[in-house]
């Protein structure tokens, strides 16, 4: 179908653009020693009517012609004999119009006038045509433009998903790696403990399977699976790892890829924890702002612990899902000052708006409750952050 006859709004611009044409037909045909005003916009109406829909018709001859691949005799031919068939139709209708007016006692010799117009109506008819299919081939190169633009779209998203499907692939193995290898050193010293770290270790793949086909989760899934990830850490680390967290109740509404916080907390515990004698705190922080979503992870660092160690894939898998999923949209800072390595993630706060929406509610259901319950108390207007170890869970 035609692309002005499927949509109201587009035929309804396109008869009106006709308007000014039909003025042009009236004052042509009402030149002087030619027909009165009437007798013009009575012929002029139903040419210009007449005249629109023909000028439709010239939609799938030029799409079965394309410009680049027609020969250009065939091309003139076709075009000649559809202009010709069009200008006939059209001179029929005004003939029919001006057959029908001289009915009329006041326009008496319309039939006989129009007949000595018809030359000019001729030669104004093949330069419509000629315009039309000039502006029928534009639709059609911008039409293609639309499609290669949409086809080049698809490719990048299909290109997008494909790389966020093999990084993600990239999380799991890297992850399991090196868990095996700690209870492989465990078998031998601890048993008991291996064992209870094999047990932890299903549990948290068994999360991971849940989110796994997902593209994004909210931050409050996302911490689950990283208290389940600590939890198996901390049967090699044991009282040597105590983990902070805080989290606003907004920001726990946010979307973010699913395993994002396991590759930094492993290379915190890898390459942080795991070489101070002490141990030392894992402190995860969580915030929007500015239409944000920050997130920190910060925990002690020894300036004595070997340099190059491991791949380097955890921090490296994390930057590029964020830029595969909000591309220039979302960073990854790393800083290290005072024995502290810190990593700053940057990206978008999707979902946040609603996480604000349940945390109001939800406040307001508390201080309606806590009203019924005793009128002269009102409940407190937000919380202290919470500080979680997974040695409770």
């Amino acid at each position: 179908m035609h692309p002005i006859l499927a949509d109201r709004g587009r035929l309804a611009l396109y008869l009106a653009a006709w308007a000014p044409v039909g003025g042009l037909i009236a004052a042509a045909l009402a030149l002087p020693d030619r027909r009165a005003a009437g007798e013009a916009i009575g012929l002029a109406l139903p040419l210009a009517l007449s005249g629109a829909f023909l000028c439709l018709a010239v939609w799938p001859l030029c799409r079965s012609l394309p410009l680049g691949a027609t020969d250009p005799a065939r091309l003139v031919a076709t075009h000649a004999a559809g202009a010709t068939v069009t200008c006939v139709l059209w001179l029929l209708v005004g003939a029919a119009a001006a057959g029908l007016m001289e009915r009329l006692p006041a326009f008496a010799g319309a039939a006989v006038r129009y007949r000595r117009d018809i030359p000019m109506l001729l030669l104004a008819g093949a330069l419509v045509f000629v315009l039309a299919a000039l502006a029928h081939y534009l639709m059609i190169a911008f039409e293609r433009s639309r499609a290669a633009e949409r086809a080049a779209l698809e490719l990048q998203v299909l290109a997008r998903d494909a790389q966020l499907r093999a990084l993600k692939a990239q999380v799991n193995p890297h992850f399991l790696f090196n868990s095996l290898n700690s209870i492989s050193a465990l078998t031998s010293v601890d048993p008991a403990r291996a064992r209870e770290m094999c047990v932890l270790l299903g549990d948290f793949l068994r999360g991971g399977l849940r989110v796994g086909e997902r593209e994004q989760i909210p931050l409050s899934e996302e911490l689950a699976l990283a208290q389940s990830y600590l939890a198996v850490e901390q049967v090699r680390f044991g009282p040597r790892l105590r983990v902070e967290t805080e989290v606003e109740p907004q920001a726990r509404g946010c979307l973010v890829p699913p395993l994002l916080l396991q590759p930094l907390l492993e290379n915190a515990l890898n390459h942080g924890i795991a070489h101070c004698l002490s141990g030392g705190a894992v402190r995860l922080g969580a915030r929007v702002c500015a239409g944000q979503l920050e997130l920190q992870l910060a925990n002690p660092c020894s300036a004595d612990r070997p340099r190059g160690r491991g791949t380097g894939m955890g921090l490296a898998n994390v930057r590029a899902r964020l830029a595969a999923l909000h591309p220039g949209d979302a960073r990854v800072d790393l800083q290290e000052r005072d024995g502290v390595f810190r990593v700053d993630v940057h990206l978008p706060a999707v979902g946040a708006e609603a996480a604000a929406a349940e945390t109001a509610s939800a406040e307001a259901a508390t201080a309606v409750a806590a009203t019924a319950v005793t009128p002269t108390t009102t409940a407190p207007a937000g919380g202290e952050p919470t500080r979680e170890d997974p040695r409770d869970a």
